[in-house]
């Protein structure tokens, strides 16, 4: 019996030219035509019922058959289409196939994919800082979310990274930005991208040989003439909670985010110390609080309700950066180009000028160095606190507030 089922019909072949595809005939509605190229091997069109012509590679690769979509003609020209056709062609002929290069690329992780991935296995576990990367990503990292990890060069970066650190660029004239923020951010980027090689990812860093801005050291600190100002500036201020965090922060040295953390459970006002149990350095630190900052600590213990000194209705439950109350105290006093963190390194350099050596004010600041780390175990708090002491008493008699007023009086809004 002679075999009925219907033969297929073979595709046609011509010479691709605009005008051989512009005459190809439209398909029946839902079905597709199929024509090859007589000179470029495995070059095809796909034609719809709509008239849509999309060149496609059709050839078999490690023997398995493979269908590659090149471009939609005629915004992919003919001649656009053979080159493109002839370059993969070359990657089949090197035994490679390129099919799996786009499998790749599409199952490629996003830099939001990756930044997630990195905040749970690297950030988080081992990077007291992680919510600063968090910050940066969220500020100038956003627009690039949804980036394929292969799609982000170097141009890319360099471009960005020149944008933040430009004092003149759009990002600086939003506020934000400058030399230190763009550093912060290539570093983050270099980071991230290592973080993926070490996951199994093959591209090239495209953070990596982009040179960073020029960063001078910051030596700002309030001056004599300022700190009057200040401390009226500081009086006058309305939220106490805002007004005691920043004394604290000038009185102790410490830094912002362990002062903004401080937990009752840490202050032991009979002793006067305040253990800081985990810093930048890693290791647990004791502050010696002086007599202003007890008093100060013993007005607020009265009317405390929770484990935070400076509590707050945040997510965290504590007082999270006064950035607007700091502007604010800034431009009643009069004072331009101090940070929060230079209250730090206002009491350091006040020490130094009481003439506390470099391995006291270190102890007290908590820095750690390998090289005198020796010396500072063998330290007690005694001279410590008595650098600390000096130096915060001359800090408030250059303030006009000792030994007029009481430092109590002045956590107070500056009532008697």
């Amino acid at each position: 019996m002679a075999d009925e089922r219907p033969t297929r019909t073979p595709a046609p072949r011509l010479a691709f030219t605009k005008k051989s595809l512009e005459a190809l005939p439209l398909p029946p509605a839902g079905k597709r035509l199929y024509a090859y190229d007589l000179k470029t091997p495995g070059l095809g069109v796909q034609v719809t019922s709509t008239g849509t012509i999309t060149f496609q590679l059709y050839r078999k690769v490690q023997g398995r058959p493979e269908r590659m979509t090149l471009g939609r003609f005629p915004a992919m020209t003919v001649e656009q289409a053979k080159r493109k056709a002839a370059q993969l062609n070359g990657v089949i002929a090197q035994g490679q196939n390129p099919a799996d290069r786009k499998r790749a690329a599409r199952a490629e992780m996003t830099l939001r994919e990756l930044f997630d991935l990195y905040l749970e296995r690297h950030a988080r576990p081992h990077k007291k800082s992680w919510r600063e990367d968090e910050a940066n990503f969220k500020r100038y990292l956003t627009p690039w979310q949804h980036r394929k990890l292969s799609d982000i060069k170097k141009a890319h970066v360099q471009a960005l990274h020149a944008d933040i650190g430009n004092i003149t660029g759009p990002v600086k004239r939003r506020g934000d930005g400058g030399p230190y923020a763009a550093n912060r951010l290539l570093a983050l980027l270099r980071c991230l991208f290592n973080r993926a090689a070490d996951w199994g990812w093959e591209g090239i860093n495209p953070a990596k040989g982009i040179r960073p801005f020029r960063e001078k050291s910051r030596e700002r600190f309030l001056q004599a003439d300022e700190l009057p100002r200040f401390f009226k500036a500081l009086s006058e201020e309305p939220n106490q909670t805002i007004r005691d965090f920043l004394l604290i922060s000038l009185l102790t040295g410490a830094r912002r985010g362990n002062v903004l953390a401080m937990k009752w459970e840490d202050v032991n006002l009979e002793r006067a110390t305040w253990t800081i149990p985990d810093t930048k350095a890693g290791i647990a630190v004791t502050v010696p609080l002086v007599p202003e900052a007890v008093a100060l600590l013993v007005e607020r213990q009265a009317g405390a309700k929770g484990p935070y000194v400076f509590p707050s209705n945040s997510k965290t439950g504590h007082l999270v950066e006064p950035k607007v109350a700091w502007t604010r105290l800034l431009k009643r006093a009069g004072i331009e180009d101090l940070h929060m963190h230079d209250l730090r390194r206002t009491l350091g350099s006040w020490q130094a000028s009481q003439g506390a050596s470099l391995t006291i004010i270190g102890k007290s600041l908590g820095h750690r160095n390998v090289s005198t780390t020796a010396i500072y175990s063998r330290l007690n708090l005694d001279p410590v606190r008595r650098s600390v002491e000096t130096a915060t008493r001359a800090i408030l008699a250059a303030g006009g507030v000792l030994p007029k007023a009481e430092v109590v009086e002045l956590s107070q809004g500056g009532k008697k």
